[in-house]
C-alpha cells in the first residue's frame, strides 16, 4: 500500500475548517511557543479533545515549512485524493436543481482559494477544475479559501469538456462567462434549476473548446474604462446573482 501523501496548511481558518470537516486527515498540529494570539487556544483545546497531537516549536520550525503569514499555527495533514468524471457521473444525479462552479485553467492558486471561497459563501453545490494547466489545492489556496477548501464538494478532473457533457446528459444548462458580441449580461439571463457556470483563466478567459461546449454565454456588464476584472471578483459577482435569482423561485 502507497504512503498517503502529505503536506503542511497553516492559518486559524484552514486549521478551524480542517478541524470541522475532516480532523481524520490531520496528522500533527504546530503551534508557535511564543505565540500569544487567544484565537489558537479554541483550536488547540478542541485538538486536544478528540485525541490530536499538538506540539510547540520555536517560530523557526514554522517558518521552515511555512513561507507565507501562518498565524502561529500550521498543522500536517493527509492530502485525499480529490473525486473526478467518474465520481461526478454517479453524483450528479443525486442532486436537484443544482449550482456548480466550473474553473477551467485558473492559474493562479490564491485567485482559486477566492473563488471556492464564493462559492461556498453562494452555497454552490460542487466544483470542477481540471488537473493540468491549473493551480492545484495548494496550502497558499487552502488558507485564501478560509476553510471552504474543505468544506466544498470539489472535483478534478483530466478533462473539462468531458465533464460539461457529462452534467449536460443530467439536464443541466451550461452558462460562461465570456464579454462577446453573443454574450447576455448576468441580470438578463437565467440561472434557475440545474445551472453550471465556467469562469476562465485570468488572462486568456475561457478556452475555445470550453466556449463551444456552453449553452450560452454571459457577462458582468462594465461602466468603467476598465473592461475586466479579476477571476475571483467576478466568480462572485456571477455566483450572487444566480443565489439571488435562484432564492425567488
Amino acid at each position: 500500500m502507497s504512503k498517503a501523501q502529505t503536506e503542511w496548511i497553516y492559518g486559524i481558518h484552514s486549521l478551524d475548517s480542517a478541524l470541522a470537516q475532516h480532523p481524520e486527515n490531520i496528522v500533527q498540529i504546530v503551534v508557535a511557543s511564543n505565540s500569544r494570539n487567544p484565537r489558537l487556544d479554541g483550536i488547540i483545546d478542541d485538538a486536544k479533545k478528540i485525541g490530536l497531537q499538538v506540539s510547540f516549536e520555536k517560530l523557526q520550525f514554522l517558518n521552515k515549512h511555512c513561507k507565507e503569514r501562518h498565524q502561529g499555527i500550521i498543522a500536517l495533514i493527509k492530502v485525499p485524493k480529490l473525486p473526478d468524471e467518474s465520481d461526478l457521473k454517479s453524483d450528479i444525479v443525486g442532486i436537484e436543481s443544482p449550482l456548480i462552479l466550473i474553473l477551467d485553467n485558473i492559474e493562479d492558486p490564491r485567485n482559486l482559494g477566492a473563488c471556492l471561497r464564493s462559492a461556498d459563501a453562494a452555497g454552490v453545490d460542487l466544483v470542477i477544475f481540471p488537473k493540468h494547466k491549473s493551480a492545484g489545492l495548494t496550502p497558499v489556496a487552502k488558507k485564501t479559501a478560509a476553510g471552504a477548501a474543505e468544506s466544498l464538494k470539489i472535483y478534478q478532473v483530466t478533462n473539462i469538456v468531458k465533464s460539461l457533457e457529462i452534467l449536460k446528459d443530467n439536464g443541466v444548462w451550461i452558462a460562461g462567462t465570456d464579454l462577446t458580441d453573443e454574450s447576455t449580461p448576468i441580470y438578463q439571463a437565467d440561472f434557475k434549476g440545474s445551472i453550471g457556470i465556467v469562469l476562465g483563466n485570468e488572462g486568456k478567459g475561457i478556452r475555445p473548446l470550453v466556449r463551444k461546449h456552453c449553452d450560452f454565454l454571459v457577462h458582468i456588464p462594465m461602466y468603467g474604462n476598465v473592461q475586466s476584472l479579476n477571476v475571483s471578483v467576478a466568480t462572485g459577482i456571477t455566483l450572487f446573482e444566480a443565489t439571488r435569482q435562484r432564492s425567488d423561485q
